[in-house]
């Protein structure tokens, strides 16, 4: 927050001009009075210089200063009070006199107190600072030296040598350098990219009558801030609001009702007036109509609160609200701009500017060792500029250690992990506990590959004691606070859709920070013991402490191929998640499986391009409280050492893997190995010919999710034996041609997905008898007709389909049927991680 916006300095002023009547009305008081009067004349004209500072503070002073606000305004109604009391009612006038000498001596205190400590802080800062300029200086007095040393003067003055030569590169070198002045004292690159977000807001501000609150969001260190400050020194915006535009700073503790009587005085061209506006505007509206003559442009930067937002809107006509957030507020937006990240040249320019004060990659440096630390901050202004300015007139070899530290995640200085890492955690501090840890657990993951959302709820829902909801909710809580970004399949986002239909990214800065935020300590003591980027063997520190437990409850590995040579032996008897990232051909499970007692749930994804021949998978035998299984991209060759049954087990997911056969009832018998399980999912299975008649004994089971299995061809003709299946997915199965006819005895059944079974002509003609069924998804399917018993379907209501077939469901004429006529969808983005 802003300290303009912490203290009301006309409270000071009329609470002075209190105390100089009660001094002169009420004897008791009056030493008091005389004495806070003192102390008060004292604050005044620190209140009025901070006031127009500009500077911003620490959520610690925050607080203090805020405390101090409240002590002055408690001051005010006090002296009222002593005003208005009988000069001869002596019991409450003493009363009042230790009143008013109980707050002298808490405002005393502070004065004396944390005023002086604050004073010393600053001293330190801006010894600190100087000392930064002035190396800054004496580093660009040693350039222009070495360039003066160099000149050569021609006699007759003329030449590109001479002194008018020196001068042009001076004048050229001035103009170059201006462009790195941001606005408001920020160093930031304007290139195409902020151009770019400049063009997109003015456009949603000033060109679309219909939206007056527009966002501007991104994550910390995005350069949010320098884009509104640019757009409010643009000559366009400038011209079209008349130059009314007010710039106020929120920040996470604001005063709300100051920063409401600032708005409104602004709005009313009122500037001056103060806590009229508590007066004018109820608190519990910000809906307040007020019809102004010219164009106006608030906005508001750094604001974290939606409760706090909407008490500082005010839907005036003409008036427009520009919001800075690291937050999306989608019930008060009516657009969005998300600010995108740096790329290429512009990314490199504004590295450079940090490490070297140049714009390009100066001819000594290693081009290459630049290029991979640029790549490191993905973009991140922030990042650039911190980094940048760490490894300015280091030595390479220094550099080469930060590129190698920045790949495992680390801070490269304590001046990185001051300015970068602690800027960047601010956004996790008004977290809750739980939202917080499940943050952190974002670090599990592999840099630059998408997380699939069905492994990431899974781990959440053993690990911390949430259901599938809540789960989602805190997912889209991380998503509107730009923690994490959310890429959905077009299909995605209803009560039906499977979680492997949307997967989560996140910026490798903020994967940074939650590995930072998790590896403090022993690690041994660690609560996640991560592997922060593949390496050929297992990390050196945790051989060394190998003697000792891990008490770890997720663990998570990256590796390459791995054998019985590459494993030693780890006591995890805390462990509940194991990740194991790997790429290789082949691929070893860990023996130390067999020490972990809890593990709830474990996840196997092979990054290669071949899926991986696993070995040792008699492990399970010792995995009683496994809950959660999730393969990608392995052979399942060797399934049949499942030998003892899995009796927790809830929830597997085969992606990407050769089935080999291994579910044959010849082979395994899924129902026993697999008692309780209740979801299976196969997806993008191309060796999957036909399902196992074992499936049709699950009689928990209640989602089958077989998806982008293009071999598929029949259905076990008993599938109508799983009673309790609620959830049928079918989806691009091309090869298949008809469904069971048993399906009609699917009870249970809410949800039926056959879209893209385009060689499926017809539905079982029993299909009436589904009394439970809600919704079909059937688009890009093949259906010339519907069974008659279709009418029966009293539950139905949904349909999506394409419109060819549309008109066969409008005919049924069902009052509460909703029939969706589905847009053309072709993606291929899953190749992307193949």
């Amino acid at each position: 927050m802003a300290v303009t916006d912490l203290f009301a300095g006309e409270i000071a002023t009329e609470l002075l001009k209190l105390l100089f009547s009660i001094s002169r009305k009420s004897r008791p008081c009056k030493s008091s009075a005389e004495s806070l009067m003192a102390s008060v004349n004292e604050l005044v004209p620190i209140i009025q210089e901070i006031k127009y500072s500009g500077v911003e503070l620490p959520s610690n002073r925050q607080f203090q200063l805020d405390s101090l606000s409240r002590t002055l305004t408690e001051g005010l109604e006090l002296s009222r009070k002593v005003l208005a009391s009988n000069r001869w009612n002596v019991y409450k006038n003493l009363q009042l006199a230790r009143k008013m000498e109980k707050m002298e001596k808490k405002i005393s205190t502070f004065i004396n107190g944390p005023l002086q400590a604050h004073i010393l802080a600053d001293v330190h800062h801006m010894r600190f600072e100087t000392t930064e300029r002035f190396d800054k200086l004496d580093w660009s007095a040693k350039r222009l030296e070495e360039r003066i040393g160099n000149l050569k003067i021609g006699l007759g003055g003329g030449g590109g040598g001479g002194v008018g030569g020196w001068m042009d590169e001076a004048v050229k070198r001035v103009e170059e350098e201006r462009k790195w002045d941001g606005s408001f004292g920020q160093n930031f690159y304007l290139g195409l990219g902020i151009e770019e977000g400049k063009r997109k807001v003015k456009e949603m501000v000033f060109e679309r009558e219909i939206f007056n609150v527009v966002g501007i969001c991104g994550i910390g260190g995005s350069g949010k801030t320098t884009l509104a400050n640019e757009i409010c020194r643009d000559d366009q915006v400038r011209r079209h609001f008349e130059n009314r535009i007010l710039f106020l700073t929120v920040s996470q503790s604001p005063n709300v009702e100051q920063l409401r009587a600032k708005i409104l005085g602004f709005i009313t061209g009122a500037d001056g007036m103060g806590g009229m506006g508590n007066d004018l505007v109820q608190k519990s509206s910000f809906q307040f109509e007020w019809r102004i003559g010219a164009p106006a442009l608030i906005v508001l930067d750094d604001v974290w609160s939606v409760k706090v937002l909407e008490q500082l809107i005010y839907k005036v006509a003409g008036c427009k609200t520009l919001v800075v957030s690291r937050f999306k507020f989608p019930t008060v937006f009516d657009a969005t701009y998300n600010v995108e990240l740096l790329r290429g040249d512009e990314a490199i320019s504004l590295f450079c500017h940090s490490a070297f004060g140049k714009t390009s990659i100066p001819p000594a440096a290693d081009s290459n060792l630049v290029k991979q630390i640029v790549d490191e901050c993905k973009g991140l202004p922030l990042a650039l500029k911190v980094i940048g300015a760490s490894l300015r007139d280091q030595p390479e070899m220094y550099w080469a250690s930060a590129k190698k530290r920045l790949s495992r995640g680390e801070p490269i200085c304590e001046s990185h992990e001051s300015k970068l890492h602690d800027r960047m955690a601010i956004s996790t501090q008004f977290l809750s506990k739980k939202v917080r840890e499940c943050f952190l657990d974002l670090g599990s993951f592999p840099e630059d590959k998408k997380i699939p959302l069905d492994v990431l709820i899974n781990v959440w829902v053993e690990i911390h004691d949430l259901d599938d909801e809540e789960a989602f909710a805190i997912l889209v809580e991380l998503s509107d606070k730009n923690l994490l970004t959310l890429v959905r399949d077009a299909r995605a986002g209803d009560k039906y859709s499977s979680y492997y239909e949307i997967c989560v990214v996140q910026h490798d800065v903020l994967r940074d920070l939650a590995i930072h935020l998790s590896s403090c300590g022993d690690v041994n003591e660690c609560k996640r013991l991560l592997m922060p980027r593949r390496e050929a063997q297992l990390p050196k520190e945790w051989e060394r402490n190998a003697d000792r437990p891990f008490n770890a409850q997720i663990v998570s590995i990256h590796t390459g191929e791995m054998n019985e040579m590459d494993w030693f032996r780890m006591d995890f008897p805390k462990a509940e998640v194991l990740i194991l990232n790997f790429s290789a051909n082949e691929f070893l499970l860990p023996p130390f499986i067999d020490d972990m007692p809890k593990l709830r749930a474990l996840v196997m994804i092979n990054y290669s391009t071949s899926n991986a021949i696993v070995g040792n998978f008699s492990v399970f035998s010792n995995l009683a409280n496994l809950k959660s299984l999730w393969l990608e991209k392995v052979s399942l060759a060797r399934l049949s050492e499942f030998t003892v049954p899995l009796k927790k087990l809830r929830k597997i997911s085969l992606i990407l893997c050769k089935i080999n056969n291994s579910l044959d009832d010849s082979v395994i018998d899924l129902s026993h190995i697999f008692p309780c399980l209740l979801e299976i999912t196969i997806d993008h299975c191309e060796d999957l010919i036909r399902l196992p008649s074992s499936i049709s004994r699950m009689q928990s089971l209640k989602s089958l999710s077989i998806t982008n299995c293009h071999n598929l061809e029949k259905l076990p003709p008993n599938l109508g034996n799983l009673k309790s299946l609620q959830i049928l997915r079918l989806y691009a199965c091309p090869t298949l041609k008809m469904l069971p006819p048993s399906i009609s005895d699917l009870v249970c059944l809410k949800f039926l997905d056959i879209s893209q079974c385009v060689n499926l002509k017809a539905l079982p003609e029993g299909i009436g008898k589904l009394s439970r069924l809600e919704k079909i998804d059937m688009r890009e399917c093949s259906l010339m007709k519907l069974p008659y018993s279709v009418a029966s379907l009293e539950s139905l209501r949904v349909v999506i389909c394409d419109e060819d077939v549309s008109w066969l469901w409008m005919d049924l004429k069902k009052v509460n049927l909703d029939v969706q006529v589905a847009e053309k969808c072709f993606s291929l983005d899953w190749l992307d991680d193949c």
